[in-house]
């Protein structure tokens, strides 16, 4: 039984074990499995550009065709040589052409497989858990040294650096998603082309939508009960053309969002570990989202979730007095916070 920690699949990759002759990248970071995938299936044929070596194949014609992956695993290269079968999974199973091919014999030929988001008691993800032959490997959203290791190594190739207190804002402004964390550092990369260090002002300019920051600081008051910072905040809105409704929707978002982050500190863990649970939070909010886990209790974000709600509902019903009620359920919040 071969079942690798999402830990050990680097080091599973980096001394890779001849007896394998099936990868199967699985879990919900869609990018880390990708890129994952494609390493493999590239460094195991002479010329990846070749469609001769490097196949690449659905999930869909498998589905309907189990016996095709066993004879293309079983083909010999027109000129010798290794041979990769790229396959990328849809919903359908694939475990029956996967299981022929295990049961057989392959021919200088490597299968990865693109799995997706499979639940443990998926029949591909059991599947290969369970063969000598095959490698299940879990793909997780990027968090603490993972996520360092690909900004530092990004940059590096790119020729830039940057301090560590930059380092520290750029990890916290990125998500746990591979895909999204080479696209948001290729944005960076581009904008301070030209440059050889990466400033703390390059990182905000690429980072941050300056809206929807607005917006966040509106909210970060009202639940921190800074009546100041509300009225300011509200006040630029306003003037901007902000619809009741979008502030209301992002009051919304906030509430459930510290419910759900509330709800582990009550059970027990400190609030530093529920707050790594957190995706896509600007660096700059982290300590007021902090500070708000401190003021509410997950009883008062459902009454404040229920109060919003009901406010959103006026909204459409009273158009006229959207913004009225938008800033009286505000500030109703920033009451409640500072009680």
């Amino acid at each position: 039984m071969v079942a690798v920690k999402a830990g050990d699949v680097d080091g599973a990759l980096r001394r890779p074990d001849p007896r394998i002759g099936v990868y199967l990248f699985y879990g919900p970071d869609i990018g880390l499995i990708n890129e994952r995938a494609r390493a493999v299936a590239e460094r195991s044929v002479d010329d990846p550009n070749d469609p001769f070596q490097l196949i690449r194949i659905d999930g869909d014609d498998l589905a309907s065709d189990p016996a095709r992956l066993a004879d293309e695993a079983g083909t010999m290269g027109l000129f010798g040589g290794k041979r990769a079968l790229w396959i990328r999974a849809t919903s359908r199973n694939i475990a029956p052409a996967v299981d022929a091919v295990l049961k057989g014999e392959l021919q200088d030929t490597v299968i990865v497989i693109e799995g997706g988001d499979l639940a443990k008691t998926s029949p591909l993800r059991t599947l290969c858990e369970r063969s000598q032959r095959a490698l299940a490997l879990p793909c997780y959203g990027d968090t603490g040294r993972d996520l360092g290791a690909v900004v530092d190594e990004t940059l590096q190739k790119g020729g830039f650096s940057l301090s560590r207190e930059v380092r520290t804002a750029l990890l916290a402004s990125l998500g746990g998603d591979r895909l999204a964390t080479r696209g948001e550092l290729a944005k960076l990369m581009l904008y301070a082309h030209g440059q050889r260090e990466i400033t703390l002002a390059d990182v905000d300019a690429i980072m941050s939508d300056v809206s929807s920051l607005a917006m966040d600081a509106v909210v970060d008051a009202a639940f921190a009960g800074e009546g100041a910072g509300l009225e300011t905040g509200s006040r630029r809105l306003a003037a901007e053309g902000v619809h009741a409704s979008q502030v209301l929707g992002a009051a919304l978002r906030h509430a459930l969002m510290l419910l759900s982050t509330r709800l582990i500190v009550e059970e027990g863990r400190p609030i530093t570990t529920a707050m790594e649970t957190l995706r896509g939070l600007h660096f700059r909010r982290k300590p007021l989202v902090e500070r708000h886990l401190q003021r509410w209790t997950s009883e008062s974000l459902k009454q404040a979730i229920a109060q919003i709600q009901a406010s959103l509902l006026d909204t459409r019903r009273l158009s006229q007095l959207d913004d009225t009620i938008a800033a009286k359920t505000l500030l109703d919040l920033a009451r409640a916070a500072r009680r």
